[in-house]
Order: structure tokens, then C-alpha cells, then sequence
């Protein structure tokens, strides 16, 4: 397990590509800090989601966001653009392998169904946590935007129509919050 732990430390110092990518400077968002934004639209979603009477499983939901990147500890923190080189199989190839082989320590095989099940996008619990890994990239720009960040339309483009296959209600929520961003974001000065 120590292996395991020190090994994930770096993600704390593993910055988020797409924005270097950009020219926003070293340090601006690490993998770390957004797998805890994750963690946390993931959590507030899915107790929205109870509140509203869906049968959500929230542990499930907080485990897979917490381990979704963990695979970028071996391969970095590809961006989109990225898999226009390589193509979506071998990179999601590559992060399976890099994920399977972080965790081979730990003889758990929950690990590696729970990364799976959110690359397939089988469950609700699996769907969600991508809605809440979109959610904080959101969030993110737009705190990066109202900090006097330009230049980072391209992102918003998966506001416009999410689309994460949710359900009704679960559907209705996760567009709610985008749209408030969208409005939050056009009062940007």
C-alpha cells in the first residue's frame, strides 16, 4: 500500500496539461487538486440526486471519482488534442494498463472494476462522476476566466448540450448547474 500512496503523491504536482497548453503558467490547476473538485461536484451531485428521489450508490461514486485519474501518475495528463495523434483506443489502452499496473499492489480487484465501469460509462454512478469531472473543469475556467484568463472558449463547448445519458431528473440537474455557469460566465466583465 505505501508504494501506492507515495506513488499517487505526485499527482499533486502533475499539472493539468490543457492549461499549460494555453500559456497559463506552471501550477495552475495539478491533477490532485482536480480530482478533489471532482470529488466534491460528485458528492453534491449525488445528494441532490437523493434528495430528489434517485437511487444513486454514493460511495461507489466518490471512489471512482477519486481514483479516475489515477492512471495519469504513469502516462501525464493527455489532452484532448492528444488523442488526435494517438486515437481514443490506444490512449485509453495505455491509461487502462497504467492504471492496472498502479494498483497491482494492492490485490483489490474493486479498484479496477470501479476504473473500468467509469471508462465504459456502465453505471449511473459512472455517468455521474464524468458529468462532475466536466462540472469542475467548468468550474475551474471559470474562476481561471474571472481571474482575467482569455482565450479558453474551446472549453466551453461541452456546456452548450451536456449530454451524460443520466436520466430525467439526474439530466435536469446537471444542466441546471451548467446553465448557471453559462450565466455566470456572460457577467464576467
Amino acid at each position: 500500500m505505501l508504494s501506492t500512496l507515495i506513488e499517487l503523491q505526485r499527482l499533486k504536482r502533475l499539472d493539468r496539461t490543457g492549461w499549460t497548453l494555453r500559456g497559463l503558467p506552471n501550477g495552475t490547476e495539478s491533477v490532485a487538486a482536480h480530482s478533489f473538485g471532482v470529488c466534491a461536484a460528485a458528492m453534491l451531485l449525488a445528494d441532490e440526486l437523493l434528495a430528489q428521489g434517485v437511487t444513486v450508490n454514493v460511495e461507489k461514486v466518490l471512489r471512482m471519482a477519486l481514483l479516475h485519474d489515477w492512471a495519469e501518475v504513469r502516462v501525464g495528463d493527455m489532452p484532448r488534442i492528444a488523442t488526435g495523434y494517438f486515437g481514443a483506443d490506444a490512449r485509453k489502452q495505455a491509461e487502462s494498463r497504467a492504471f492496472a499496473d498502479v494498483v497491482s499492489e494492492l490485490k483489490n480487484e474493486l479498484y479496477t472494476a470501479l476504473h473500468d465501469d467509469y471508462e465504459r460509462r456502465d453505471s449511473l454512478e459512472a455517468r455521474l462522476v464524468k458529468a462532475a469531472d466536466v462540472l469542475d473543469l467548468l468550474v475551474q475556467l471559470l474562476a481561471l476566466e474571472r481571474a482575467g484568463a482569455r482565450g479558453l472558449d474551446e472549453f466551453w463547448e461541452v456546456a452548450e448540450k451536456p449530454d451524460f445519458r443520466l436520466g430525467d431528473i439526474a439530466d435536469g440537474v446537471v444542466r441546471d448547474v451548467f446553465q448557471s455557469l453559462l450565466k455566470a460566465r456572460s457577467e464576467i466583465a
